[in-house]
């Protein structure tokens, strides 16, 4: 049954300016070190952590519904790439917490992206049939 779905896009040129303009800080607050690592071995970084912020804002809106829920981090949602495999969700702490009220069992994602613009779909289903 599915419990939880988010959808967003983001301008791709908005972490084209983070990444020009505000150096590793902010890019570190946003993203785990493996999500940086992959953006950065790709030729259009930002196109890669723009469709991951998306990401993470889709997985948010899917999670909602408490207090606790506002309060998840952008680093607690994170982009996990498979060599060869679409992209999956793994989450850390409040949003691990989130997930196991909400008796998650399987999350969906699905990313796309355009010369300017990055978005995600994020479809949470509970562990029972």
């Amino acid at each position: 049954m599915v419990i939880g779905v988010g959808i967003d896009l983001i301008e791709i040129a908005r972490l084209e300016r983070m990444l020009d303009g505000k150096g590793t800080r902010a890019l570190e607050r946003l993203f785990t070190d493996a999500e940086l690592a992959y953006a950065r071995g790709r030729a259009r970084p930002a196109m890669h952590l723009a469709a991951r912020v998306a990401a993470k804002e889709a997985a948010f809106k899917a999670l909602s519904g408490t207090d606790d829920a506002r309060l998840i981090g952008w680093r607690e949602v994170e982009v996990v790439s498979h060599d060869g495999r679409s992209p999956s969700l793994s989450f850390h702490g409040r949003a691990a917490v989130r997930a196991t009220v909400l008796r998650v069992g399987r999350t969906h994602l699905s990313l796309t992206h355009t010369d300017r613009t990055a978005g995600a779909v994020v479809v949470l289903e509970s562990g029972e049939d």
